[in-house]
């Protein structure tokens, strides 16, 4: 378990240094585990996927980048979309 701890708290680092620092959210996926979203200061984001919730907060905890509840407000208006996310969105909207 320490070794996943420390891979995923790498991998939340290495993301957050090319993005001149990063928040996280972790989300419960059930059976699958927990997904850690992350939003870079620049407006870029990505996601990892960590076995347990467990895990996932002890990455995070780690890593050392702030930790929300939930995603949604003044964290998730951090988000930048380009041309190719509302494409997909609009794909997903109208069956493609």
């Amino acid at each position: 378990m320490a070794d996943k701890v420390a891979k995923l708290a790498k991998q939340i680092n290495t993301f957050a240094k090319s993005r001149g620092g990063a928040e996280a959210q972790v989300a419960y996926l059930g059976q699958r585990g927990a997904r850690i979203v992350l939003v870079g200061e620049d407006g870029g984001w990505g996601d990892l996927v960590a076995p347990s919730y467990e895990i996932a907060e002890q990455a995070v905890a780690k890593s050392g980048v702030t930790a929300h509840e939930s995603f949604d407000g003044e964290f998730a208006a951090k988000v930048k979309t380009g041309p190719y996310e509302w494409k997909r969105m609009a794909g997903i909207q109208i069956g493609g």
